[in-house]
């Protein structure tokens, strides 16, 4: 599980620092609004990739859930992270789901 899901969080956190000169260009967002809004998804991702799996971190399962709501609410400012959010949302919830089906496999 600390693997699949790292892996998930780690690719958010690039394409969440790739939407952040989408939505200083595209959707005219302030730099600084854009860029810490931005860097804090994608600081949070990179954050909860370095804990998530170990032991007795479960928060860090529950705190990746709701990173993928703040990432599919993203899409208020740039459309596209809408659908990336909710792709991002089902390969954590997969990711999830196949790390502790792993875990119970004898």
């Amino acid at each position: 599980m600390r693997r699949l899901c790292a892996t998930v969080l780690i690719f958010e956190a690039i394409v969440i620092g790739l939407a952040i000169p989408v939505a200083i260009t595209i959707e005219h967002e302030p730099h600084w609004s854009a860029g810490v809004a931005g860097g804090l998804l994608a600081g949070a991702a990179v954050l909860l990739a370095a804990v998530v799996g170990r032991p007795r971190q479960g928060w860090a399962l529950a705190a990746g859930s709701l990173l993928q709501l703040g990432v599919i609410a993203a899409g208020l400012v740039v459309p596209a992270m809408f659908a990336l959010g909710v792709l991002f949302a089902a390969l954590w919830a997969v990711a999830i789901w196949l790390g502790l089906r792993y875990r119970e496999a004898p």
